[in-house]
């Protein structure tokens, strides 16, 4: 069931509604059946995959606990807590691994073998990927590591924590949500409130705009150039290019902001997934306020596990290359999503190694390095670098990836710019200025948050006919500006393939 299909705007009024009815000590089943039944909406057997993760991560906290209770060697408490642990890390990365990467794997080991002139016939597998199946393993997973490390006590109620790996709102594209946060607001439902009501709705439709009137209308051009680079080399996939870093955005942070919303109307606070990210004045900003809640999760399970930046800087340089290269391979089972993750770490290193030098050079020239000026060089700077390594994550493979690199480079042809050659590719004169139109809406909006000005909160400061009056015209221009297709046709949030 997609945030933006008749379905849900009919779904989520019925589970307010009910949730709110219900007495407080049945809430929490309500919304389990509620999320069972939104994720069944896709594929209805896959629902076991998410119950067996549930059983899996709910049995090995209360194992680890147990043992911890129990215990008096130390030694060997210690080596049951890890057993257990290491027990839940394989069957579970182990249902991820069979159902995302097992034909990249045979995949790729023909291809080794093919190189040394050996053909191979390895087994293939039909096997339709389960939506969310990455978010929701890696949130059912850090519970189980957070039980190990002390730092939660073990959730008794095995229906409250089922609820927790699959709240509907962020189930199938995060954020990824710590146990420490969510299941704690989840065992304490909460009673209707206007104001989280509020501030609820607007978060949704802030977040429909971005995927209905941006995202999917830039979808139109990219997909036009990226699907045909013959047709549309040189400056038109250079504007695809850039037009991704944009589609990406909006689609994603859609999605984050409406799961957020329908939470927060629910009294949950969700983590916001994104902060403004291409203000970034580095690429190491950047990931601090991109899909914050994935990086935050392997800056914590991974990259401190790894030794972090305590056993030296090759080591730290090290890590953050592993860290990188696997969150590539965590969002798709292609090298091309490996390559993107290593460039952007590499990226990073580059940027640690050169940060001595750059701050001497600006010193040198009397170059305030908090200047407006010298700000906007950095963001122009890190958007080049993160947009370039967009063309891998884009493209379906990396032979794609080089061509289309190749495309755009091989043919610059400026003219296309300003004769309105633009308007053949998908879009008309109307869509593609309504286009630029909303984009700019978008930065303004960011470079308010970046100042710490939340435009939701500005509006929640006005009176009740204001604030109905926006609420009616957001809702009438994203029904007349938002890109649905002849007959509504829901398109698909990006990050469900993940």
């Amino acid at each position: 069931m997609l945030f933006n299909s008749i379905q849900f705007l009919i779904f989520f009024p019925l589970v307010l509604i009910v949730y709110f009815l219900i007495p407080e000590k049945i809430r929490h089943f309500w919304l389990l059946v509620c999320s069972y039944y939104f994720y069944m909406c896709w594929n209805a057997r896959y629902a076991i995959l998410i119950l067996i993760s549930t059983v899996i991560t709910y049995l090995s906290g209360v194992l680890i606990e147990k043992a911890g209770a129990e215990g008096k060697d130390e030694a060997a408490v210690k080596r049951r807590k890890k057993c257990v642990v290491a027990l839940s890390l394989i069957s579970n990365l182990g249902i991820l691994f069979f159902f995302k990467y097992i034909n990249f794997f045979f995949d790729t080991i023909a291809q080794c073998f093919h190189l040394a002139h050996i053909e191979l016939n390895m087994p293939q597998f039909d096997i339709l990927l389960p939506v969310g199946i990455s978010f929701y393993t890696f949130q059912a997973l850090g519970y189980t590591l957070d039980v190990y490390r002390g730092e939660m006590h073990a959730e008794k109620d095995f229906f409250k924590y089922a609820l927790f790996v699959s709240f509907f709102p962020q189930l199938v594209a995060g954020p990824i949500e710590r146990s420490k946060s969510l299941l704690s607001q989840l065992a304490a439902p909460k009673k209707f409130d206007f104001e989280n009501f509020r501030e609820g709705v607007l978060l949704m439709l802030w977040g429909y705009f971005l995927k209905l009137v941006i995202a999917d209308r830039v979808a139109v051009f990219v997909d036009a150039a990226y699907g045909d680079c013959v047709t549309y080399p040189g400056i038109y996939l250079v504007v695809a290019t850039v037009l991704f870093a944009i589609q990406i955005y909006c689609d994603f942070a859609g999605y984050s902001t409406i799961a957020l919303g329908a939470a927060k109307i629910l009294g949950i606070k969700l983590t916001d997934n994104f902060n403004a990210p291409y203000l970034a004045t580095s690429v190491t900003d950047f990931w601090r306020r991109w899909h914050i809640s994935l990086t935050s999760w392997f800056r914590d399970y991974l990259y401190f596990p790894l030794g972090g930046n305590r056993k030296g800087k090759a080591r730290k340089y090290l890590n953050k290359l592993i860290v990188f290269l696997i969150s590539g391979l965590w969002h798709g089972a292609s090298f091309s999503f490996v390559i993107w993750g290593g460039l952007n770490g590499i990226y990073q290193i580059g940027e640690e190694m050169l940060k001595p030098f750059g701050s001497r050079m600006c010193r040198a020239l009397r170059i305030h390095e908090e200047s407006p000026g010298y700000r906007l060089l950095g963001a122009l700077r890190t958007f080049i670098l993160v947009d370039f390594a967009w063309v891998f994550f884009r493209a379906q493979t990396v032979k794609d990836s080089l061509m289309i690199l190749k495309q755009m480079f091989g043919a610059i042809d400026l003219k296309v710019l300003y004769d309105g050659s633009l308007f053949e590719c998908g879009l008309d004169k109307k869509n593609f200025i309504l286009m630029l139109l909303s984009i700019a809406l978008l930065f303004v909006a960011d470079i308010l948050k970046n100042r710490g000005v939340v435009v939701r909160e500005v509006i929640q400061k006005q009176n009740f006919l204001l604030r109905s009056v926006f609420v009616a015209c957001s809702i009438t221009l994203i029904m007349i500006f938002g890109k649905y297709g002849p007959a509504y046709d829901a398109a698909s949030f990006i990050y469900f393939q993940f």
